[in-house]
């Protein structure tokens, strides 16, 4: 990876745009939903929510395989927490990501290491902390909750 991630972004019409990632990549239509776009793809939001979700996760994978812990796969379910702020802009107040694992915890003897970890391997996340709330849960395949 590059130490300079970089996209190239033009507007489509209205709040559309079409967001390139470079050559080897597809594009990726983003836009507002209606009433102030017409929805024809993820909202900036949601795609802040995804690269904050796809980092996390992709972290924890990271830290299984670290600890050589077998997850049993690795999925989330996130949402954003939208608020208004003092002057009544429309804010993100918080991004809340829950993270499922396919295996049980009791078939993984260091997935309280992984646990203590994973988050801080996140670029994304880290980040986006500095000036966004981000809750992260974690449950098992037998839907436990470890975090």
């Amino acid at each position: 990876m590059s130490d300079r991630p970089s996209i190239s972004i033009r507007q489509v019409e209205r709040f559309a745009f079409r967001v390139e990632f470079g050559p080897a990549f597809e594009t990726l239509l983003t836009d507002e939903p209606v009433p102030i776009g017409d929805g024809l793809g993820p909202s900036p939001e949601q795609v802040l929510i995804a690269a904050v979700s796809n980092c996390l996760c992709a972290s924890f994978v990271f830290a299984l395989g670290k600890f050589h812990q077998d997850g049993g796969g690795v999925s989330a379910q996130a949402s954003g927490r939208l608020g208004r702020n003092a002057e009544g802009r429309l804010r993100l107040e918080g991004i809340d990501v829950a993270i499922a694992l396919g295996a049980e915890a009791a078939s993984m003897d260091r997935i309280d290491r992984v646990l203590e970890q994973f988050e801080r391997f996140c670029t994304v996340s880290e980040s986006v902390k500095a000036g966004i709330p981000v809750s992260v849960s974690v449950q098992d395949g037998a839907g436990t909750r470890l975090k």
